[in-house]
């Protein structure tokens, strides 16, 4: 009998495989037998997704994830996009961000940042959540949010212009790279996708990465 679900394994987290020929309503029932099965391995585990072989709305997709978080205890933070070409510069942020870190250059936080809090930090951070309307992040470094930016963010906040913000989803409120402001009001896009600002001239320059070159 061909499986609707295959659950694999790497270094950065986990890879869903459903079967796109598949009823949905099917997918579901074989992901919750599957992480079922398996949920004393993944107990409050931390972890990123990648969904392969079914292209998911945005419904599903978050019905799919709070089904993996509650059966399986995993905390999903954050989704990375099938196409390979952007979760490989997407992991290459990341991974240079976790090598400042190591250098004691960086630093973590775990959570969402909600309205009205403020995060100021004197070094690079990786935020393990979102960045919501209202919330503000300030850093004399990098920035960079696995989950959506929506508030306000400010890096290099010393000067530093060769600083860069980059998220999973970027519809920043306000956001700022040294001394340049940039305001911008983003619509609802299901196809949203990891994004880096930085700063050229006098311009804050967003761009997907897919279209860039490490």
């Amino acid at each position: 009998m061909k499986q609707k679900v295959i659950i694999k394994s790497n270094k950065y987290g986990l890879i869903v495989h459903m079967d796109p020929d598949a009823e949905y309503t099917e997918i579901l029932k074989e992901l919750r037998e599957k992480f079922t099965e398996s949920a004393r391995f993944f107990k409050d585990a931390t972890m990123a997704v990648t969904f392969e072989g079914r292209i998911l709305t945005k419904p599903q997709e978050e019905e799919v994830i709070g089904l993996i978080t509650d059966v399986a205890h995993i905390h999903i933070v954050c989704i990375f996009d099938a196409n390979e070409n952007t979760e490989r510069l997407y992991k290459k942020v990341v991974e240079d961000s976790l090598n400042s870190l190591t250098r004691k250059e960086g630093q973590f936080y775990k959570g969402t940042l909600r309205q009205r809090q403020v995060l100021e930090t004197e070094q690079s951070i990786i935020i393990l959540g979102d960045v919501e309307f209202g919330a503000t992040v300030v850093s004399k470094g990098n920035i960079v949010v696995l989950g959506a930016v929506r508030g306000t963010v400010h890096a290099g906040a010393t000067g530093d212009r060769n600083a860069f913000i980059t998220a999973l989803s970027m519809r920043p409120h306000v956001m700022k790279i040294a001394d340049i402001v940039s305001t911008h009001t983003y619509l609802q896009d299901e196809t949203v996708r990891p994004s880096i600002a930085r700063l050229d001239g006098k311009r804050i320059y967003i761009d997907p990465l897919e279209n860039l070159e490490w």
